[in-house]
């Protein structure tokens, strides 16, 4: 993300396995004979890699080398392990005073179980997701998509750029740390506050009994869905239903107020099952959206968001020109800058191809000295 925006990042890889990364489409059964690893290309786009041997004292004096030229140091190391290794937080200050030191975790920087590891799968279980996906009585559900691994990450570039501004205001460097447990808590901050505040998390909620049958999904004809999101029901139910043909419902003194359609909730979502199933899903947004001030849109799979119209207008969703495989759909930026927008300048980095780059024109090692470094495996 923040390479994105146009920091320099540096990734620095075992000098020997590299980044795990690099092997995960393959341990998935992917072939990646003749394309791109989608996993590693998409979490490491627009950084230059190196390879250091981390328990060589001359590989230490690199990355010290480095703090002292950078604004960021980020680690994901296991608690402990990076003080283990000379690279804590007070080793590298020592080369930067205003250095932001940046740790992703799994469960926070205090407690008993902050040094225990953690993946995506357990940020998922940990944070109760789980159990807000899906309806009543299903199982603990995942969600695809690495989602605690990213929100671990969006809320740390969060941090980082938080203690940019009070580095540049207050002249203080400082140690920032997001986790997953603390991520996905805040992702779903409005159901934690409901326990919170009231007693009881929002419950999961069952399509079919749905107590607002217009904050609802439902499937047509063609097997497409398409959701409705009216929160205020009441402006909507009389015109609604005259759009879709229930001209019954509308004026039945039963369903005549949301808390009328609350009592016989059922009953309206098995009416509306049956006439959005009569449509394919393109008649009825197109009947929607001409019939009415109704707030309707589709319900989309991962598979559609590649041909979406918005996604593709505010590209969400990008071309670029990859030098290995040409043009190659990528993810875009999530938001814009009038004037100072995000780009993707450079695809992720081939193991070690920036190590000599970076030592001779960032820290001015001689070639004789990158040459030492590689004839002893330090690089």
């Amino acid at each position: 993300m923040l390479g994105d925006l146009g920091a320099d990042v540096i990734k620095i890889e075992e000098r020997v396995g590299g980044d795990p990364g690099r092997g995960v489409a393959r341990m998935t059964g992917i072939d990646l004979a003749a394309q791109p690893n989608f996993y590693f290309e998409a979490n490491n786009r627009n950084k230059r890699g190196i390879t250091l041997d981390l328990k060589c004292p001359e590989a230490r004096e690199i990355v010290y080398a480095l703090a002292s030229h950078s604004d960021v140091f980020v680690q994901n190391f296991r608690k402990g392990v990076a003080e283990r290794l000379g690279l804590g937080y007070d080793a590298l200050r020592a080369h930067n005073a205003k250095l932001i030191y940046a740790n992703a975790t799994g469960y926070g920087p205090k407690g008993d179980e902050s040094s225990d590891p953690s993946f995506d799968y357990l940020g998922l279980a940990r944070s109760g997701i789980m159990f807000a996906a899906g309806e009543p009585e299903m199982p603990p559900l995942a969600i695809q998509g690495g989602i605690a691994d990213q929100m671990g990450a969006v809320m740390l570039a969060y941090g980082v750029l938080a203690a940019i501004i009070a580095r540049d205001r207050f002249g203080v460097g400082q140690e920032v740390d997001a986790s997953h447990l603390g991520s996905m808590t805040w992702l779903q901050g409005l159901n934690v506050a409901a326990k919170l505040m009231m007693g009881f998390a929002i419950p999961r909620q069952p399509r079919e009994s749905a107590v607002n049958p217009l904050w609802n999904h439902y499937r047509c004809a063609d097997g497409a869905w398409l959701a409705l999101g009216m929160l205020q029901p009441d402006r909507y139910w009389v015109d609604l239903c005259r759009c879709i043909g229930a001209t019954e419902a509308a004026t039945d003194p039963r369903l005549a107020t949301m808390p009328e359609r609350m009592e016989h909730a059922r009953e309206v979502v098995t009416l509306f099952d049956d006439i959005f199933a009569t449509r394919p899903r393109s008649e009825w947004l197109s009947i929607l959206r001409n019939g009415g001030d109704f707030i309707v849109t589709p319900v989309n799979s991962v598979d559609d968001l590649p041909d979406d119209p918005q996604v593709l207008a505010n590209q969400y969703i990008t071309e670029y020109d990859h030098p290995a495989y040409g043009p190659t759909k990528m993810v875009g930026i999530p938001f814009n800058l009038s004037e100072t927008p995000g780009a993707l300048r450079r695809p992720a980095p081939e193991f070690g191809q920036h190590t000599e780059e970076v030592l001779v024109e960032i820290l001015g090692y001689s070639w004789e000295k990158v040459g030492q470094l590689r004839e002893a495996n330090v690089i």
